[in-house]
């Protein structure tokens, strides 16, 4: 999936810091009045302003977004501008604001000295909460897309509502400690020592803002609660971080955490609310004030866009069935029926199926980057144990090099979760391929991983998103720009489905009289339970399934193959040729149209972020005309059939035509040391002057010292400019 170009306003009008009120899209004077009011009421949608202004110098029209209005637009003269009064004045009488809910709304967010500030869509999500509470909305629901800041969201209202007075003690609620430590020391850090974590199953009533995983506030003898040693009404504010997870279930320890402390205030946080005839994140918050889409997120340009490479395995596809009488490794009799995808690793293990993911695995790192963070999804702890063994011996190298190349991260593991703080910071190399069952799936910030895979039967849509949000992290400075799902599952079949950007319907029935169903006769997740069906047990009478272990089955590769996502979010089904040269001729209709604008632009950049934002995948096109082409080459290759020449050649071609003779030998050196970064694949736009940054270019002074080779900046661009136009030149 292409990622999306991040869009600037005009002009933002603010009434207060964090309050923008007006929005004006400005054209010169040989444009309507109106020309940019489209423009202007696209942005306005996405940054919540209720006045649009387009404006030619001359005059402006103003599009009233309140609805008090009744004629949304009209015209005004210059001098005729509303002032900000006028405009906060209309703003709160449309939204219902009295004046002892202003101070609420206008109190500023905390500043950090390193100038942090909210992003358009976590304002949106603050300040829609924070009046929601105002007029005593007493639950709360905020859905954004993993990897949008929701802590850093969370800590922002809490800072608002706890300096204006409004609330005064303050809950925030997890499932993992990674999750409360995180934000103790990073987003929470300026509360100071008002701040303290629920520790050792102690409570000291002396803070005022606390955080505590749920598990550590409730037992198993709910006698032993530590949460009723709070007073009923101690908290004003409970924030509820993941809530698709336990506290969305009626019968839940979770739960009574919440129903204890019913008189605060409950805000959920979760990426993908969930929403199941048993389960209903909005039946207990109501529905969301606020939503922010991956697929948004992805078009905004704020998180990373994705790849899939499918790889479909015979015996996933054709399921396998044991002669009669086989036995399995351990000398059990194999029960005799077809087993089919969802039973591996689950109720049967295909020692050969294990070694042949794990081939797949290292063979694309060692095609892409080894040590790139890669997450391997397994059925449970054990198939998890199984593939950290089978990557062990697919990588004996790098393992030889670091015992913690590759490592299992699961709940029952005290080693490998003592490393998990490792993984997920980006400063730290190892480890770099751990396996995994739930543990990874959900609330880990893992940064820089690159790589997902998905060896795991995933039916649960909420479960997916959130698998598929550990890789949405943009780490563009750890050269992350992107990240790749290997599905060993078919379970990226689940980007098809409509509700995978949007929400969840309410299945949820609150009243419902039927029996829970028992424990033993639950189905895995994801899996049907027939009525009167019970899985086998294991003769140690553990309760366990019975999972049978054949060595001697093979295993292979049916089909394999990557896919490609457009900027829409949808799969590109066409052939990839075909698919490019629609997209871009829709924007430069011939090759002369693409050569003028390529001549003309002011940055070579530019025009490769207007293909991309087009859904030109140049990654794709390089695998398919071959390596070593720029993308100019590719387009002009692809899309209007013209000869392609390799960097090196074009290179190679500047220096037979001595475009560069005529410098004197300094600066030579500069074009020279650019051309060569151009020639290795370094190196897109040599008119950008972070180019003279690199390493070889600043071991050759500063970037004001090499333009002074040259005799000053405009002698610099012209020399580029010639560089580049004999770059470019048709051989």
């Amino acid at each position: 999936m292409s990622r999306g170009k991040q869009k600037r306003a005009d002009y933002i009008l603010y009434y207060k810091p964090n309050l923008p009120i007006a929005l004006v899209e400005a054209k010169d004077n040989h444009h309507a009045v109106g020309q940019g009011m489209q423009q202007a009421l696209e942005y306005a949608d996405m940054l919540d302003v209720p006045f649009v202004f387009s404006s030619n110098g001359d005059g402006f029209l103003e599009h009233d977004r309140t609805g008090l209005s009744p004629t949304p637009e009209r015209e005004l003269r210059l001098e005729d501008f509303p002032s900000p009064e006028e405009l906060w004045h209309r703003y709160c009488q449309a939204k219902g604001f009295t004046p002892d809910l202003i101070p609420v709304i206008t109190w500023p967010y905390y500043a950090d000295a390193g100038g942090k500030e909210p992003r358009y869509y976590q304002v949106n999500a603050i300040n829609r909460t924070l009046e929601a509470i105002a007029k005593g909305q007493s639950r709360v629901l905020l859905v954004m897309a993993t990897g949008t800041g929701k802590t850093y969201t969370a800590f922002q209202i809490i800072w608002r509502l706890w300096k204006a007075g409004v609330k005064k003690r303050i809950l925030f609620l997890a499932d993992r400690n990674i999750l409360v430590d995180q934000a103790k020391t990073n987003d929470f850090k300026p509360f100071g020592g008002t701040l303290t974590k629920v520790v050792h199953r102690e409570v000291d009533p002396a803070y005022e803002v606390y955080l505590a995983l749920y598990q550590a506030l409730t037992s198993a003898d709910e006698k032993k609660d530590i949460f009723k040693q709070f007073p009923p009404d101690f908290f004003d504010l409970v924030i509820v971080d993941e809530c698709h997870r336990g506290s969305a279930a009626e019968d839940s320890a979770w739960r009574d955490i919440l129903d204890h402390f019913q008189s605060a205030t409950q805000i959920g946080l979760t990426a993908t609310p969930k929403e199941t005839a048993d389960v209903s994140t909005r039946d207990y918050f109501g529905e969301p004030v606020y939503t922010y889409s991956l697929k948004q997120g992805i078009e905004d340009g704020f998180l990373a866009p994705y790849k899939v490479v499918r790889i479909d395995l015979d015996k996933d596809l054709a399921g396998w069935r044991p002669e009669k009488g086989q036995v399995d490794k351990y000398g059990r009799e194999i029960e005799d029926r077809v087993y089919e995808q969802r039973d591996y690793d689950r109720h049967l293990v295909l020692e050969q199926r294990t070694e042949l993911v794990a081939r797949k695995v290292t063979e694309f790192l060692k095609a892409t980057d080894r040590m790139a963070k890669t997450i391997v999804f397994c059925e449970d702890t054990e198939h998890a144990e199984r593939m950290r063994s089978a990557l062990v011996t697919a990588n004996p190298d790098l393992c030889a090099r670091n015992r913690r190349y590759v490592m299992r991260i699961t709940g029952d593991d005290p080693v490998g979760k003592a490393e998990l703080d490792n993984f997920i910071d980006p400063a730290s190399e190892y480890p770099v391929i751990v396996t995994t069952s739930k543990l990874l799936s959900t609330g880990v910030d893992a940064q820089t991983c690159k790589v997902i895979v998905l060896d795991q039967n995933i039916q649960s849509m909420t479960e997916f998103k959130q698998i598929i949000g550990r890789g949405t992290r943009l780490r563009e400075d750890y050269g992350k720009q992107y990240f790749t799902l290997i599905d060993f599952r078919r379970a990226t079949e689940l980007f098809a489905d409509p509700a995978f950007d949007g929400v969840p319907e309410q299945v949820y029935s609150p009243g419902d009289d039927e029996p829970p169903v028992p424990p033993e006769d639950r189905a895995p997740p994801g899996e049907p339970s027939p009525e009167g069906v019970r899985f086998p047990r294991d003769e140690r009478g553990h309760g366990d399934r019975v999972k049978y272990v054949v060595g001697n089955v093979p295993v292979f590769v049916v089909a394999e193959r990557i896919q490609y996502f457009g900027s829409d979010g949808k799969l590109i089904t066409e052939e990839l040729r075909d698919y490019t040269r629609t997209k871009v001729r829709q924007a430069y209709p011939s090759l002369d149209a693409f050569l003028e604008r390529w001549t003309q632009a002011e940055s070579k950049r530019a025009v490769l972020d207007e293909l991309a934002e087009h859904g030109v995948i140049f990654e794709a096109l390089e695998k398919m005309v071959g390596p070593g082409y720029s993308p100019f080459d590719l387009v002009c290759h692809v899309v209007f059939g013209q000869p392609a020449l390799t960097r090196k050649q074009r290179v190679d071609q500047v220096l037979q035509r001595q475009v560069l003779s005529p410098y004197s030998e300094p600066a030579r050196a500069v074009l020279e040391a650019l051309l060569d970064q151009f020639a290795n694949g370094g190196l897109e736009d040599l008119e950008d002057k972070q180019a003279l940054r690199l390493p070889p270019l600043a071991k050759l002074g500063t970037p004001l010292e090499l333009i002074r080779r040259f005799g000053g900046v405009e002698p610099y661009e012209a020399a580029i400019r010639r560089v580049e136009e004999a770059l470019y030149k048709a051989s």
